[in-house]
């Protein structure tokens, strides 16, 4: 079985599992990082426009409890310049191991924290800022599709985008935006990523900083009662749009605040939150909660508890096994009783495939699962235009299927056949090769397969269900 933690990524990060927290303001605080931690993951400190003196206490509280491996999440387009350049001084002061950094790519703060040693990690949303990222020296690159919950960068589908960064990059990367559960995790490994960075869902977690009010939203909501807008704007550059649960802010009932007074809808320790700022509810805060930015990915509709953060964790790591293991494929099939004295005899004599030609179909059956994965994206993508989680559960099984038998191979991102037809092949290239081979612990792998693949036709077979038609609010503008 593939070892889905054998990554450039986890090495770096030095992390036994490839689930990485992601920084969110606020809500990632010590002790979610300590769990993730602690689960064989790695946590970013959500620290974006934080105090220094949080910064050192966050750090202080994660070496105390033996920590070692965390990172710092900053985001220096929406800090002041004076207070991120207290920052950056206080995480290289600290020895911080691991940055993480978001928008507008600064090459010189790259150099810098990577003069002082640390991991360099950037968050981007598209493939031109993840070459630019590059070239300025990041070690580690987040591709962001744009299902993904808070702030986001990029406009394209995650399913898009994370292969095409990964053709253009050399430096490993990682799958952010509305992922969710191990499923996910196989189909972004599939597309090439070293691992999934997590936020809403570890944002559902009782390690979380986030107010109970925010998680029981967690609880409720579903894929689409998610909406990118750019309304909360208070904090951070104009147009930057974020993905939040719908609400009367999102609706438009209050106007966009624009002009006028601002007006004060909660508090945090005496500091004032304003109706339209970007600060989410947390622990610490008191206030009009269905006002602020209730920040949710579009993988929301899989959130059914508020458990631990390491219980999810390890939930998300035994389900992406399991598809690794044993496929969704039913029952293996029947094979033919193993002929006497078999290894006697050659090959050619006992009608078994060579080496060479069993290697090149399993190659083929490489390139065509590959290339299912693709199909089985852009299906899911046609059949839910607005707000739905990246990956369908029929990518996830192709993805399964192409992880157990050829994890190295090269991923493609064309695609020149419909499903079925391509599963057609499939099963003539399985048909040809089955029959052939000894009774051994593959041929029963290759049987599972050919099985898996005569379900998914008679899936594909039956008319999908119709889609209701929802436009999706781009814009508190185009209300």
């Amino acid at each position: 079985m593939i070892d889905l933690a054998d990554t450039a990524a986890c090495r770096l990060l030095g992390c036994r599992v490839p689930l990485v927290l992601a920084g969110m303001g606020g809500v990632a605080r010590h002790e979610l990082v300590a769990a993730v931690t602690e689960a064989g993951g790695f946590g970013f400190l959500g620290m974006v426009r934080e105090p220094v003196a949080l910064i050192e206490s966050e750090v202080a509280a994660l070496r105390a409890l033996g920590h070692t491996r965390f990172g710092v999440n900053l985001i220096p387009a929406a800090t002041p310049a004076e207070l991120l350049e207290a920052q950056l001084a206080a995480c290289i002061r600290l020895q911080v191991p691991v940055i993480g950094l978001f928008w507008d790519i600064d090459p010189a703060i790259v150099a810098r924290c990577r003069d002082a040693g640390m991991v360099v990690c950037w968050q981007v949303g598209s493939v031109d800022e993840a070459i630019a990222a590059e070239r300025a020296g990041v070690d580690i690159i987040i591709a962001q599709g744009r299902e993904a919950g808070g702030h986001v960068r990029g406009t394209r589908r995650l399913a898009e985008l994370l292969p095409e960064v990964v053709a253009a990059v050399g430096r490993p990367v990682l799958a952010a935006g509305g992922l969710a559960s191990g499923g996910d995790l196989v189909v972004a490994r599939a597309l090439g990523a070293d691992g999934i960075v997590l936020g809403t869902a570890l944002m559902a977690t009782q390690e979380a900083f986030a107010h109970p009010y925010h998680k029981q939203r967690l609880l409720e909501a579903q894929a689409g009662d998610t909406v990118l807008t750019d309304i909360f704007h208070i904090n951070w550059p104009i147009g930057a749009p974020v993905r939040v649960i719908r609400s009367s802010v999102t609706g438009g009932l209050f106007g966009r605040g624009d002009g006028g007074p601002r007006r004060v809808i909660g508090d945090e320790e005496g500091r004032p939150i304003h109706l339209f700022s970007t600060d989410s509810p947390l622990r610490s805060m008191t206030g009009d909660f269905a006002l602020m930015a209730l920040y949710a990915g579009t993988g929301i509709g899989k959130i059914e508890a508020i458990p631990p953060a390491g219980a999810r964790m390890a939930a998300l790591m035994e389900q992406a096994r399991a598809l690794l293991a044993t496929p969704d494929a039913g029952n293996a099939a029947e094979t033919s009783s193993p002929v006497c004295y078999a290894g006697e005899f050659n090959h050619a004599y006992m009608g078994n495939p060579e080496p060479g030609e069993f290697a090149a179909t399993c190659d083929a059956l490489a390139s065509d699962l590959q290339q299912a994965v693709h199909l089985a994206l852009a299906d899911h993508a046609e059949q839910h235009a607005f707000d739905a989680p990246p990956f369908g559960h029929e990518a996830q099984a192709y993805a399964g299927w192409l992880l157990a038998l050829a994890p190295d191979k090269d991923n493609p991102t064309s695609q020149v056949q419909t499903l079925p037809t391509l599963l057609g092949a499939m099963q003539a290239r399985l048909d040809a090769i089955i029959a052939r081979l000894p009774e051994t612990d593959l041929r029963q792998l290759l049987s599972q397969l050919r099985q898996f693949l005569t379900l998914q036709q008679r899936r594909l077979a039956k008319p999908a269900p119709a889609q209701p038609d929802r436009p999706e609010i781009l814009s508190a503008s185009d209300r």
